[in-house]
């Protein structure tokens, strides 16, 4: 018996819950070298024109755990991701890709003129996502990763949404 639509499915992209916010916390501690913890993403999620996305599986007989996350933050009409994580376990599947287009989707929706991020320049996967979705280097600065396996360059990118 074969379970392709099992895994075929896209993930489901949703607003995180409180319920939430300890397993995202834990996706976050393994997917970066300075952690946020649960209060600081329920901090985050207070603030105005923030938003907490996360990732679940589509299949009803999934497990309803969350496999990646998404904050976004909206300041007039620019907004700026302030992370993005998926679960080590599952990275290679497009839930960082499903996650950004969902939050660019939304932000389009609010009237969001363009999104800006920071990246690590030495984080090859992730420079090959976003460029996929359009993003483009529009500045950069030395040093601003300490825990980074180069010399800590993160590049600013952005991309236009109208």
């Amino acid at each position: 018996m074969s379970f392709w639509w099992f895994w075929s499915a896209p993930p489901v992209v949703e607003p995180a819950l409180d319920e939430d916010l300890p397993r995202l916390a834990e996706i976050h501690a393994r997917s970066f070298s300075h952690p946020w913890d649960a209060d600081e993403l329920a901090r985050l999620r207070g603030q105005r024109g923030a938003s907490v996305l996360l990732a679940r599986r589509a299949s009803p007989y999934g497990s309803r755990t969350p496999l990646g996350l998404l904050i976004l933050r909206m300041a007039a009409d620019e907004a700026e991701v302030l992370t993005l994580a998926v679960d080590p376990r599952h990275r290679g599947r497009g839930i960082g890709k499903r996650l950004m287009q969902e939050g660019m989707f939304r932000l389009y929706g609010d009237r969001c003129k363009s999104l800006f991020l920071e990246v690590d320049a030495a984080n090859e996967a992730a420079l090959l996502l976003y460029r996929s979705l359009g993003f483009q280097q529009v500045g950069e600065r030395k040093g601003y990763y300490r825990a980074s396996e180069a010399e800590g360059t993160a590049l600013v990118m952005r991309v236009d949404l109208r």
